[in-house]
């Protein structure tokens, strides 16, 4: 999680030297004030990939994470035929386009190779995951709107052998 005051006029290298700094470190909080601005770095024990920046929030709860998820898809056990999407970066997993819109995908859908199958929204860009392969939808591991980190299982495709 990143906080910053408003207006906080700190580079993404700035912000890329302190989160390498936290992890040379094994630092879990850092907290920066200079001319440019204030800035609170904060990640979990076991995060290895530090979070996209966010604007300051109120303080609130972490969602809980399902078995599935905990150990980023080590708890899964895939069939030869079954292929998991993994996200491609920090962000927000989103199932619909928008909050009015269907879903992409179900769980049970058949769907094509670049096929659209959920967004990760990361730094209020909202981007597209695609389907690497061609397939049915067996399970997806993600709850909408849900944070999710880079390479963590979303969905379990199943491919014809």
């Amino acid at each position: 999680m990143v906080t910053g005051g408003r207006g906080s006029g700190m580079e993404l290298r700035d912000i890329k030297a302190l989160i390498a700094l936290m992890r040379e470190n094994g630092l879990l909080e850092l907290e920066v004030e200079d001319k440019k601005g204030k800035i609170r770095l904060v990640r979990t024990a076991d995060a290895s990939v530090a979070p996209a920046p966010r604007p300051a929030l109120p303080a609130r709860p972490a969602p809980a994470r399902t078995p599935a998820t905990e150990a980023e898809g080590a708890a899964l056990e895939l069939a030869a035929n079954q292929t998991l999407l993994r996200s491609p970066m920090v962000g927000t997993f989103y199932r619909s386009p928008s909050p009015d819109a269907p879903a992409f995908v179900q769980e049970g859908d058949m769907v094509q190779k670049g096929q659209p199958l959920c967004i990760v929204e990361a730094m209020k860009m909202m981007n597209e995951i695609e389907s690497e392969v061609a397939g049915r939808v067996v399970k997806i591991l993600v709850e909408n709107g849900q944070p999710v980190e880079y390479d963590q299982p979303l969905m379990v495709i199943e491919t014809a052998l």
